[in-house]
């Protein structure tokens, strides 16, 4: 929700046979296209690119292929979930660190991989190891009970191992399950994908956003009437694509979690892209748009300006693409005002 610079507007003729040209072309994909099927999770062992801060791709990547339930992208679905990748976490109930790993739990299962000091709950060198093996221990306590491994040994380390066993599988607590069922679902925005289904809801998003061509920009603004129904960036998206039923967080890096990732050259309207300061850190993500087609996104560029295309280069540090999903959506972890996650473990 950062300033924006100013960047050219476009010719009102022009926008005038943007509206045209892109929203024949929405309709005629969504019409047409049908569905591709998306790269699942099951199996995949590979990060997509910028998912990750950089200083945790390599241990996640690493680590991450430590047991057959476990994965690289659901490694790092784990620990977004858990603590979106803030190191010094501390929930409500005492979890600390990356992982949010409970004082008791880790004088048990903290391990420093190099052997050469006292393992820090705080050192993601040390937690994102010890979160993949305390996994992956769980998978083998669990062993045994029927169903799905990879939920059981997510349910276990949510509940303890002893809940899934008691119960043969993942036990009847709504947290639980909740948080068994958001991790695999949520694994899905950090897997590298040859390709990505297309989203239904894409026209609907697009029809809304073409409806505030022209509006002011406002810092800060979510579109209510007390702000004169005025948008900032992530503010024009998350109206988007709430009038078609989901619901996006409210701040850009974080709308960046809530579907795969497409390649540049797999763009497709509806699309969200985003922009980074850094071209590695998902959280140095600064603003983000609705992609139309042609090389072009509906977007609330800066303070005075209004809601218009523009190029996605026009921003100069394009960073990559989410195709907004509900299960995706619906899987985010709520993120409070001080950065903390509200309903991690």
């Amino acid at each position: 929700m950062a300033v924006r610079r100013s960047t050219a507007l476009l010719g009102g003729g022009v926008a005038v046979g943007l509206v045209g040209l892109f929203g024949s072309f929405v309709m005629a994909v969504m019409i047409t296209a049908g569905n591709i099927n998306q790269a699942a999770a099951q199996g995949a062992t590979t990060l997509a690119p910028g998912t990750v801060p950089t200083a945790y791709t390599g241990l996640i990547q690493q680590w991450g292929n430590l047991c057959p339930e476990l994965t690289p992208p659901l490694l790092a679905a784990q620990l977004y979930q858990e603590s979106g990748f803030a190191p010094g976490a501390v929930s409500p109930v005492g979890a600390q660190g990356i992982a949010q790993f409970m004082p008791a739990t880790w004088k048990i299962y903290g391990i420093d991989p190099t052997h050469t000091h006292t393992p820090s709950v705080w050192d993601p060198a040390d937690a994102i190891p010890s979160a993949a093996s305390y996994d992956c221990q769980l998978a083998k306590d669990t062993a045994s009970v029927p169903g799905d491994r990879t939920s059981n040994m997510l349910a276990a380390y949510n509940a303890g191992p002893y809940a899934v066993i008691s119960a043969g599988g993942v036990p009847a607590i709504a947290e639980t399950q909740h948080y068994v069922q958001n991790i695999k679902k949520l694994a899905q925005s950090f897997t590298a994908a040859t390709t990505v289904a297309f989203s239904s809801q894409a026209a609907g998003a697009i029809y809304f956003a073409q409806s505030k061509l022209g509006t002011p920009y406002l810092w800060g603004g979510e579109g209510l009437a007390s702000q004169g129904y005025r948008f900032d960036c992530s503010g024009l998206t998350q109206a988007a694509y709430a009038s078609v039923g989901i619901k996006l967080p409210r701040v850009a890096a974080d709308q960046w979690y809530a579907g795969p990732h497409p390649s540049r050259d797999q763009l497709q309207p509806g699309d969200l892209v985003f922009f980074s300061h850094d071209p590695h850190d998902p959280s140095q993500i600064h603003h983000v748009g609705i992609y139309v087609g042609g090389g072009y996104m509906i977007n609330a560029p800066h303070t005075g300006a209004v809601i218009r295309y523009d190029s996605i280069d026009s921003e100069g540090d394009y960073f990559g693409a989410t195709r907004v999903t509900t299960d995706g959506a619906a899987a985010l972890p709520t993120v409070q005002a001080n950065g903390t996650i509200a309903n991690g473990q």
